[in-house]
């Protein structure tokens, strides 16, 4: 169930307009919704659902109005609330400023939006480029006495118009990766989280149908011994072919540490006191090579390490063309020829925290 009524108040709480979806309760209801709503606020228990019995009113406020819908119970209260933003939207993006005197200005289009939003207490078309294109300001014209439903109505989706052409269709797929690995100092893993997106631009003619598939095997494995992360020592456990880019490794020092000295055998290392952090940066880190950094602090007290505890050595990278993952997307079109035409896939910067 959803709402069963939606009134459009003013800040006196005097209804402006109003549309009844389902008949299931009284109108009369929303005379108990503005007393109950500033005897919430005397007692400072304000709240976006207030009842009245078997009547709930979920409410929200913009500018000088109150958008006000009316339910019995079991009702899916987002979706309610995400219709009542929505409308905010719609209204905003027709009378480009939404508040009493718009509403006033524009009865006739405000209730024949509502008739389009919801239909028997659910939402229906909520887009306003759909609904800009048969509910005008101007009203509709018809030319041949002939009423058209506009394409988007029907289309299976609301944000791609009809005869769109391209000189060249190609696809983009970018596959972008966040590696999460947590190893304790004996270099056991103890947590590793792999979080990533696709993100495809898609120049294509018309509406074709498109599938994208998934590799469901895992080509990045960690085999054999694992260097302990005692860091300063680092070594890129990746393929030779690739290359990691602006590598960060941070790692925590105690807070009373001072007179800090560093030698790296590569990169550049800096002293971060406002984060008790070392941080070693390096440009280009090659797959199989091994780095070390030296570092010296003076440490006035050695009871704190204890209380502090030891935080994780925290790395980041970008590897270009390559995903931990080993996800390989495929993407095509079913009759046309092959993969699509000429799909191109990029896979961008992956990064890791350790």
């Amino acid at each position: 169930m959803s709402a069963s009524a939606v009134f459009i108040l003013d800040v006196k709480g005097k209804p402006l307009i109003s549309r009844n979806y389902k008949g299931d309760v009284a109108m009369s209801e929303i005379e108990y919704f503005m007393p109950l709503l500033m005897q919430r606020e005397e007692e400072g228990a304000l709240a976006p659902l207030l009842s009245h019995g078997r009547v709930h009113f979920l409410w929200i406020k913009h500018s000088n109005l109150y958008l006000v819908a009316t339910t019995l119970k079991n009702s899916n209260a987002s979706l309610v609330y995400s219709f009542l933003y929505k409308t905010v939207e719609v209204f905003s993006e027709y009378f480009k400023e939404l508040e009493e005197e718009s509403i006033r200005d524009n009865f006739v289009i405000v209730y024949e939006l509502l008739d389009e939003l919801m239909d028997f207490g659910f939402p229906q078309t909520t887009d306003s480029k759909i609904l800009q294109e048969y509910i005008t300001q101007q009203g509709n014209k018809l030319d041949t006495g002939k009423s058209r439903v506009p394409p988007t109505v029907t289309n299976a989706v609301s944000w791609r118009s009809e005869g769109l052409k391209y000189k060249k269709n190609e696809v983009f797929i970018d596959v972008i990766e966040s590696v999460n690995l947590l190893v304790n100092a004996n270099g056991s893993v103890l947590l590793s989280e792999i979080v990533g997106t696709i993100k495809l631009k898609v120049f294509l003619s018309g509406m074709p149908e498109l599938r994208l598939g998934l590799n469901d095997r895992v080509l990045f494995e960690l085999t054999g011994r694992r260097p302990a992360l005692s860091l300063p020592q680092a070594k890129g456990q990746f393929k030779k072919q690739s290359v990691a880019n602006s590598v960060e490794i941070s790692v925590p020092v105690p807070s009373d540490a001072d007179s800090p000295r560093f030698k790296t055998s590569v990169g550049s290392a800096k002293y971060m006191p406002e984060k008790n952090v070392v941080i070693w940066s390096i440009k280009s880190f090659p797959g199989g090579k091994e780095y070390l950094m030296r570092a010296h602090f003076g440490l006035p007290s050695v009871e704190k390490e204890e209380v502090e505890g030891r935080p994780p050595i925290g790395v980041k990278f970008e590897i270009p063309y390559f995903t931990v993952s080993g996800i390989q997307p495929v993407l095509y079109a079913p009759g046309r020829q092959r993969a699509l035409v000429d799909a191109q896939i990029r896979s961008l910067p992956a990064q890791r925290e350790s």
